[in-house]
This record gives C-alpha cells, sequence and structure tokens, in this order.
C-alpha cells in the first residue's frame, strides 16, 4: 500500500497512520530488492551455463555477452560479471589451455611468389582459398588433418583425415568441396613442403586456381589459416581422444558443421560463415 501511494503522500506520514516503523518499511524493500535480484542472477547464471556447454566449453565473455543479447528476453551483463558467474560455476574455456607446438617441416622451395600479400579480407566467396595441415592423436599415433578455408566468411569448405602428412591430404579435402572448383580464383599456403607437389600443381592447373605461397619462414603470411587451426586445435583436436579414423572423420564433420552454422566469429560481427555469406548485398 505504501509503496503504491509513495507518488502521493509521503512515506512517514502512510507510516505514522498504519503504525509501522519507517525502518521496517525500508527493511521489506531492501529484503524484496534482493530477493528479485538472486532471482535475475539465478537466471542469468542458467543462461551463461547453457551458452557455455552449447559452445562446446570454448566461448569466453565476450562472445556470451553477445548471446545473451540475442535471447527471446536479451539480458545485459557486463564481462566482469560473466567473469565472475563463470568462476563461481566453474566454467573453464578451452583456451585457457596451454598448447603444444611442434617442430615445423621443411621448407617448400618453389619458385612460386607471394600472390596474396596478406589480402585477407576479400568481397567475393571463393576469390581465395587458404589451407594448412595439422596433427591429431588417433589410437595412439599421429593423424592429420588437412582443412580448406574460404578467406570471404572463414568457412571452412573442405576438409580431409589422413595417416599421412602428404599432398594427398590436400586434393581429398578439394575433392570434398561441394562448391564450383571453377569458381576458386586462388590458393595459398605456406611453405610447407607438404605443399610442394606435383599432385597440387596438376589440380590447380586442371581447375585453373592462381598458387600463392607466403615467404619463407613468414607466418604472418597465412595468418588466416593459422589463426583457424589454432581454433581448430584448441576447440576439437586437443579436447577430444580418438580411437580410430573413421571416429575422427565422424566428429571432424560434425565439428565443421557446428563452426560454419553455429559458433559466432569476432571477425565476421559475431555471425556465423552461414549467416554471414546470405547477407544482402
Amino acid at each position: 500500500m505504501i509503496r503504491n501511494n509513495a507518488h502521493k503522500y509521503s512515506v512517514s506520514a502512510m507510516c505514522a497512520v498504519l503504525e509501522i516503523k519507517r525502518s521496517t518499511y525500508y527493511y521489506q524493500i531492501n529484503l524484496d530488492a534482493t530477493s528479485q535480484r538472486k532471482t535475475e542472477d539465478m537466471a542469468l547464471s542458467k543462461e551463461i551455463e547453457r551458452i557455455f556447454k552449447e559452445s562446446r566449453n570454448n566461448y569466453g565473455t565476450r562472445k556470451i555477452k553477445r548471446e545473451l543479447l540475442k535471447l527471446d528476453k536479451p539480458k545485459r551483463a557486463s564481462r566482469r560479471l560473466i567473469s565472475r558467474i563463470m568462476r563461481a560455476l566453474g566454467l573453464v574455456s578451452n583456451y585457457t589451455v596451454a598448447q603444444f607446438k611442434p617442430n615445423k617441416s621443411c621448407s617448400n622451395e618453389a619458385l612460386v611468389k607471394n600472390e596474396l600479400q596478406r589480402e585477407f579480407i576479400q568481397e567475393k566467396e571463393l576469390a581465395v582459398v587458404v589451407s594448412d595441415l595439422t596433427y591429431v592423436r588417433v589410437s595412439g599415433k599421429w593423424h592429420y588433418v588437412c582443412l580448406l578455408v574460404d578467406l570471404f566468411n572463414r568457412e571452412i569448405i573442405g576438409p580431409s583425415v589422413g595417416e599421412s602428412k602428404t599432398a594427398s591430404l590436400f586434393y581429398k579435402a578439394l575433392a570434398s568441396i561441394s562448391a564450383n572448383l571453377n569458381n576458386i580464383q586462388m590458393f595459398h599456403t605456406d611453405r610447407g613442403k607438404e605443399f610442394d607437389n606435383k599432385l597440387i600443381d596438376d589440380a590447380l592447373e586442371i581447375f585453373n586456381i592462381q598458387r600463392s605461397l607466403s615467404m619463407k619462414e613468414c607466418p604472418y603470411d597465412n595468418a588466416v589459416a593459422e589463426a583457424t587451426f589454432k581454433v581448430f586445435k584448441t576447440e576439437f583436436a586437443n579436447q577430444a581422444n580418438f580411437s580410430a579414423v573413421d571416429q575422427l572423420e565422424i566428429e571432424l564433420n560434425d565439428y565443421v558443421h557446428w563452426f560454419n552454422n553455429i559458433r559466432i566469429h569476432g571477425t565476421l560481427g559475431y555471425l556465423t560463415p552461414t549467416e554471414f555469406k546470405l547477407q544482402p548485398i
């Protein structure tokens, strides 16, 4: 009653009429506010935990904050508050785990220039495809994964798995692309020896794809592929144990689908690669 009529009468006067101490009234208000805040914090905690688990334990405070704003009833929370709730819930991102860095392979000495020149922002789909290889442990033995990435929207368009770190991995990844290969204009990689192979040269020549190689020992020339593989190893390869190649291939395809269609990317304005591609021109 007092709260509903506070705009008409003074709190002191109403408390006097009702023979209620002012301290009792304000105590109840504070109690109600505290109870409401606890309810809101519990709801926020549940949403943060849900978003984190649906991100496969990968999202940090920045992406969780973005996802909270996408809810039917958007929730606003500072990154500091989200961080505090994550600590309370014991939610630790995969990105906090230290990464193992293997020795680099021999250099590709082919006389191919860096045609890309770090022009990583492309305005046309399949204008430039970049690639690299990484390692995955399967039943106690090293296997390798090749990913082809479209610079236009950072989409993984061609994944492949193999027991050996050879050019056949690239050929297999190229064959898995659903798009018209004739639309690919340039293929860029670092100078890893595995990319120095006639099989690759022949495939690129068939589809009239221009070749481009990073400068020797300069990972910045292939920064997008390097960044994608860091994400891939952190979110996928380092978090799973594979007992067979078939299991790796199934889970890899599942991850690629999630990466392209569900995972939001900061470089794409917190859209998924698929959402970015479907934007009106």
